[in-house]
């Protein structure tokens, strides 16, 4: 995991107080490096997605922590090599797992979630699987997965934004085309689904180096790949809880500007798939990758909400 040093964390959005530590965390037989900020009673687990590696939550953590939780950010399964199961094994459900695996070797019972694309997945998995784990949910960029299938076709725009995912089923040749040129398609992806955003050049080099590391993108694909394993008992079980009900108050935000998922899918979730409560809200201005575009706006939202569902 590439580590993140307190001097890139950008002092106008909160003053460093609190030292950021790094810290094994372990879960189902696999090892995992995490970074770790703060010394509150709450826990708060943040969950990167792709393209994306932990440093994703750099514009979270000191907000967080200043506020009095204690943020922990984990490199998900397979994004180093120390994580990667040897005979593969990214279903969602197994990846559900991880995190009440990691709470229960910190020995925490319940704790806070925020999840950023497949890292919302796996929260909206988690709320299915063990709500009673969790005092909240926010959700960044992915909607509620029964509504959004159910309404797919009504946003035909959405079926275009997806082609990356089919692609992905192509083994081999996609792996080649995601590293090809020192992984430009990374490049191309964060354009895409964040459109005139200026990401931070050291950020984009950061996230090569984690892909860089052996194993690490067929991992990533890897992803893709089992969700879409549709003659897996595993996929069934990873399909039963996504298709459940929410039992987690969820706080759901979305980039206007979003490429990837598009922003109109979350006026179709029915509120009433959330058994204890759902919050909507757009970031204007933002697109995929809204937590690091607007780290103000959505760190704002993310205060509140956790503030309102403190145990």
């Amino acid at each position: 995991m590439e580590p993140l040093r307190k001097e890139e964390i950008r002092e106008e959005e909160a003053p460093v107080r609190h030292a950021l530590k790094g810290r094994t965390l372990r879960a189902n037989g696999l090892k995992f490096s995490a970074m770790e900020m703060g010394e509150g009673p709450e826990v708060v687990f943040c969950l990167h997605g792709f393209p994306d590696h932990a440093r994703s939550f750099r514009e979270q953590m000191p907000v967080l922590a200043e506020a009095g939780y204690r943020v922990l950010v984990p490199t998900l399964r397979g994004y180093e090599p120390s994580s990667q199961p040897r005979e593969g094994g990214y279903f969602l459900s197994q990846l559900a797992k991880d995190l009440l695996g990691w709470m229960d070797d910190l020995g925490v019972r319940k704790a806070h979630l925020i999840g950023h694309d497949w890292g919302a997945l796996i929260g909206y998995t988690v709320s299915a699987l063990a709500p009673e784990r969790l005092h909240s949910f926010s959700a960044l960029a992915v909607p509620y997965t029964r509504d959004t299938l159910a309404n797919l076709f009504k946003e035909p725009g959405q079926l275009r934004n997806s082609w990356y995912a089919f692609f992905f089923q192509l083994r081999g040749v996609s792996d080649v085309a995601v590293r090809w040129n020192d992984f430009q398609f990374i490049e191309k992806l964060w354009r895409d689904w964040s459109p005139g955003w200026r990401w931070p050049v050291e950020e984009m080099d950061a996230l090569k180096r984690t892909f860089r590391q052996p194993g690490v993108a067929r991992a990533a694909l890897g992803y893709y790949r089992d969700f879409y394993r549709v003659w897996s008992p595993e996929n069934w079980r990873t399909q039963k809880l996504l298709f459940s009900p929410v039992g987690v108050p969820t706080l759901a935000l979305t980039g206007a500007m979003d490429g990837c998922i598009d922003t109109h899918l979350f006026d179709q979730v029915n509120p009433a798939s959330f058994l204890e409560g759902l919050r909507t809200e757009r970031i204007q201005g933002a697109g995929h990758f809204l937590h690091q575009e607007k780290p103000a706006e959505v760190n704002r939202l993310l205060l509140e909400w956790l503030g309102q569902h403190r145990g």
